[in-house]
């Protein structure tokens, strides 16, 4: 298993963009397929997007998408998510997560806040 670690989050006003960043050690990061994941408070952990473990499919929650777009790099251990347009209702923690190859989630990092203000 891979070890995953989140960063990027923050506070931003609404329309405003950021950047989350997902750094993963300890696995042969290429075989493994990424997911963005987040939780508001008061609700479930819901999908947001993902990125294979070859990097050519994407998937989005029709929420975001249009809004968001994920992205690896291999060299540096990291999958990426950019965040633009944000809205108060993106407000959660967000959670990268792993899985080899195309199989389940097995792996999760600490998560991290972002807020959206109105």
């Amino acid at each position: 298993q891979v070890q995953l670690v989140e960063s990027g989050g923050g506070l931003v006003q609404a329309g405003g963009s950021l950047r989350l960043s997902c750094a993963a050690s300890g696995g042969t990061f290429s075989r493994y397929g990424l997911g963005w994941f987040r939780q508001a408070a008061g609700k479930e952990r819901e999908f947001v997007s993902s990125i294979s473990w070859s990097g050519s499919s994407t998937r989005y929650a029709d929420s975001v998408k249009g809004r968001f777009t994920i992205s690896r790099d291999n060299a540096k251990n990291t999958v990426y998510l950019q965040m633009n347009s944000l809205k108060p209702e993106d407000t959660a923690v967000y959670y990268c997560a792993s899985r080899l190859f195309s199989g389940q989630y097995n792996s999760w990092g600490q998560g991290t806040q972002v807020t959206v203000s109105s």
